[in-house]
């Protein structure tokens, strides 16, 4: 039998180490009633600790019913946790996205259970203006190209494979600037570029007729943080 002092301990022990969590932690009794919460979850869900005592979870994570809740026991019997997508909502009716990883623990009764959530809506939010990014750049008018620093095509976009008249990324990407742009100034103008100079030159080009078209290309320095350039990004643009 585990002594009494040794099992406060053990206790005192798991308290700290849960208000010094980044994620928020919900504990419940094995029915999915809360018990326990940690500083961060009253941060995330605007409620005090005591007003959320042997309330359903549910109130905090709708979805997880009384009947999930004994779904996940059952499911817990065969794994160490559980992980599943949710959205909580918060004392005031406003709700985030996050990830709930859904555990068993010993701390007053056998068989409680500790939801651990991650607040997810700022990294879901990036990766939605990421891909706005990504999708403006893929339709952007402009024959538009990324080259790493060792001036190797890393991405391009659709009016850059119709300009170089290639049939797919795959003819592009691994090869070098100058393969596809030789003529000077451009190759000096990469340099410079990649040096950390921001760049618009207006210069003429064969059409597939013969006739001379004017072309206006930009580069600038691809950089990550302030100090680090790691590449080009560039544009031609036919005017």
């Amino acid at each position: 039998m585990t002594p009494i002092n040794a099992r406060q301990d053990h206790k005192s022990l798991y308290r700290q180490l849960m208000a010094g969590l980044y994620d928020a932690l919900l504990v419940t009794d094995p029915n999915g009633h809360l018990i326990e919460m940690n500083p961060r979850a009253t941060e995330y869900f605007l409620y005090k600790q005591d007003e959320v005592w042997d309330k359903p979870v549910a109130m905090l994570i709708p979805g997880v019913s009384t009947h999930m809740v004994e779904r996940i026991r059952k499911g817990l019997d065969d794994a160490r946790h559980i992980m599943l997508d949710a959205k909580c909502v918060r004392r005031d009716g406003t709700a985030f996205a996050a990830e709930v990883t859904i555990s068993v623990i010993d701390l007053v009764d056998g068989g409680d259970l500790v939801f651990t959530v991650r607040n997810i809506e700022r990294r879901r939010k990036q990766w939605e203006a990421l891909r706005s990014m990504a999708n403006g750049f893929d339709n952007a008018l402009s024959a538009c190209f990324v080259c790493d620093d060792r001036r190797v095509f890393r991405a391009v976009n659709r009016a850059f494979l119709e300009m170089f008249d290639a049939a797919s990324e795959e003819e592009v990407l691994g090869r070098l600037f100058e393969e596809l742009m030789p003529d000077e100034p451009l190759p000096g103008f990469f340099d410079r570029a990649l040096a950390g100079e921001l760049l618009a030159y207006r210069v003429g080009a064969a059409t597939d007729t013969d006739e001379l078209a004017e072309v206006e290309v930009q580069m600038a320095p691809d950089r990550q943080g302030k100090d680090r350039i790691v590449g080009v990004v560039g544009s031609v643009l036919q005017v």
